[in-house]
């Protein structure tokens, strides 16, 4: 995971659920200021005790927490950052689209250990999906690896796999309300898996839909999942 986020000595990382520190130790190791969001109280002395030099040092700063509700420019600043986390799978689309949408201050890299189903949904997938076209928008997805379950202890039911965004911005919009305008017409587009493209956004484009189809290079029979994320870009106006 380290390796994924290419972590450069100086650099400042929020990590979310260290836990007693496996890679919270990794990411010290190789020089990172690091931030560490931990919500299990239990925790926190473990982490405290455990990296107490890199913590008086002021390398390692602990922070007791949720990282949903964790307000990034309290504890970090508006610098720049890289978020690197083991996290719960299933705050996983949560916790994307805080650091991804919400948040006014975005990681410029995401590393993220999640449930192997959905890195492959996100990076691998033909099919497109409101999560994997709200994650290519702001960045440049890439599945790295899978990781076994046998390689936890207690095992859980699933395969993980490590799943990175690079280059993480909003250069594709133009401002506030064409981001905004980009995900109301997506999550139109979804609405019903099952019907055409054309009939879900019929109530925002109205008589004008055909028309934004064609402008937009998209087949009137089209559906939501086969439409790639230049083509939503378009339809949203870019």
């Amino acid at each position: 995971m380290a390796d994924a986020a290419d972590i450069q000595k100086g650099e400042c990382v929020l990590e979310i659920g260290p836990g007693e520190g496996a890679l919270t130790r990794e990411l010290l190791a190789r020089g990172a200021k690091v931030v560490a969001v931990e919500k299990d109280h239990r925790l926190i002395s473990v982490l405290e005790e455990t990296f107490a030099d890199e913590i008086q040092n002021k390398k390692l700063f602990v922070h007791e927490g949720d990282a949903l509700e964790v307000d990034v420019e309290k504890i970090i600043g508006k610098k720049n950052f890289k978020l690197v986390a083991n996290i719960p799978y299933y705050i996983t689309g949560a916790l994307l689209r805080k650091f991804l949408s919400e948040e006014k201050t975005q990681p410029s890299t995401l590393v993220f250990l999640v449930q192997k189903e959905v890195a492959e949904r996100v990076a691998k997938s033909a099919k497109e999906s409101i999560l994997s076209l709200s994650v290519k928008i702001y960045g440049n997805v890439k599945y790295i690896k899978t990781v076994p379950r046998g390689a936890f202890s207690p095992p859980p039911d699933v395969d993980s796999a490590i799943l990175a965004v690079t280059n993480i911005s909003r250069s594709n919009f133009r401002d506030a309300a064409h981001e905004k305008k980009f995900f109301t017409i997506l999550k139109s587009g979804f609405a019903q898996k099952r019907k055409m493209l054309k009939k879900n956004i019929t109530g925002i484009f109205g008589n004008g839909t055909e028309a934004a189809m064609q402008n937009a290079g998209i087949a009137e029979n089209a559906r939501a999942e086969d439409v790639p994320l230049e083509k939503w870009l378009a339809l949203s106006g870019h």
